[in-house]
């Protein structure tokens, strides 16, 4: 055994061995796990020692994790094929002992290790016992690249500084006003109370929108979006949008509405259209410019033959999403422009219209600016068909 590892109590002999099933040898295949179980075909490296500390199974993923051949591999010392570290620098198997160390233990939680090189790795380690104190008869480690999780980390470390950033306006802003006018009411006059009151409102608005995107994201994320679906008139909803736009200050003439039908009936969760709707047009006044086209006509459902849905297409005459953005339009905290928003609203969009069974893509609209469409199938409950 290489230095830095207690030698492993002696093997079993032949005669137990036979009696547990358990080969003298150091197989290299499936038959180390078991009859027809291949593991190459596990996502995760898998590397398992026998009671020598020998290497008897070490499979593709862990060759690939570790950059190690499994020729190299087989029939090598535990401790020489994964020479692992801490994060302090001190090597992982004297630490852990697993042949000669305390009888009770059966593994090690995942954690974070080094290999040669600095390259990080999650390790985690079971340790087979005949009985609970015996000694050790196979050491299993379990070996996963960081990518995925540093990934998640990056994200997840980006949504707290965007909530932070969207929260710190508005509720300094709230503060500021209520703290002013509860010190200094009597000096106001009714016209300034009310316009600090307005603001409040509107700045609390921002902080309720912004929680329930997080809402959203959270059950988009976690499969947990639910749908209550009724008849939807999406001609309707889209008339009701732009009517609100319009009253919002936006000029009647910006808007045109073609509808090609007659529309298949549609069942959807109507506020969850809503906020497609409303996403998608918001998008196209703020980011877009001209005139705003929103085209509504039926369409083949998506991944059906023979099912009829409804298609959306919304699009604008602005300067349009360069091409090489376009991949990344319906991920988190992408931003068309700098004027302002989350950049969560299109990763909802996309959450919604998958949680219906649709699609939804952009492109680049016959104007020259974006164009977003998407799809939604009829999804007509079965008891009325």
């Amino acid at each position: 055994m290489a230095v830095g590892m207690s030698s492993p109590r002696p093997a079993r002999t032949a005669a137990p061995h036979a009696a547990d099933g358990e080969p003298d040898g150091p197989p290299a295949g499936p038959d180390a796990l078991g009859a027809g179980l291949d593991p190459d075909d596990l996502p995760d490296g898998l590397v398992v020692a026998d009671a020598s500390g020998h290497v008897v199974c070490f499979n593709a993923a862990a060759a690939r994790i570790t950059a190690t051949d499994r020729a190299d591999a087989i029939g090598r010392p535990l401790e020489t094929v994964l020479p692992l570290e801490d994060l302090k620098g001190k090597r992982w198997w004297p630490l852990t002992d697993p042949y000669n160390g305390l009888a009770t233990r059966n593994g090690q939680p995942e954690r974070n290790l080094l290999l040669p090189g600095g390259r990080e790795v999650l390790v985690s380690a079971r340790y087979v016992r005949e009985h609970p104190t015996g000694p050790v008869r196979r050491v299993v480690v379990c070996l996963r690249g960081t990518e995925a999780r540093r990934r998640t980390e990056r994200s997840h470390a980006e949504l707290i500084a965007t909530v932070a950033h969207e929260l710190r306006s508005p509720l300094t802003s709230v503060k500021g006003f209520t703290a002013t006018l509860l010190a200094k009411w009597e000096r106001f006059t009714d016209d300034q109370k009310r316009l600090m009151l307005e603001t409040v409102d509107a700045d609390a608005g921002r902080v309720t929108r912004l929680i329930a995107e997080l809402l959203d994201i959270s059950r988009i994320d976690s499969g947990r979006l639910e749908l209550r679906r009724q008849p939807v008139d999406i001609a309707a909803a889209v008339a009701r949008h732009i009517q609100a736009l319009i009253t919002a200050g936006q000029a009647a003439d910006r808007f045109l509405v073609r509808t090609r039908g007659p529309l298949p009936d549609l069942w959807a969760d109507p506020d969850k259209v809503d906020q497609v709707l409303g996403n998608l047009l918001e998008n196209a006044v703020r980011h877009g410019e001209g005139t705003v086209t929103i085209d509504i006509a039926p369409a083949p459902a998506p991944g059906a033959c023979d099912e009829t849905g409804t298609a959306v297409t919304v699009s604008d005459e602005g300067p349009g999403i360069p091409e090489e953005s376009m991949s990344r339009v319906f991920t988190r905290f992408w931003r068309g422009s700098k004027r302002g928003g989350t950049g969560l609203g299109l990763y909802i969009v996309k959450g919604i219209v998958e949680a219906h069974g649709g699609t939804i893509t952009v492109d680049r609209g016959p104007g020259g600016g974006a164009e977003f469409r998407f799809i939604l199938p009829v999804s007509m409950p079965a008891y009325l068909v």
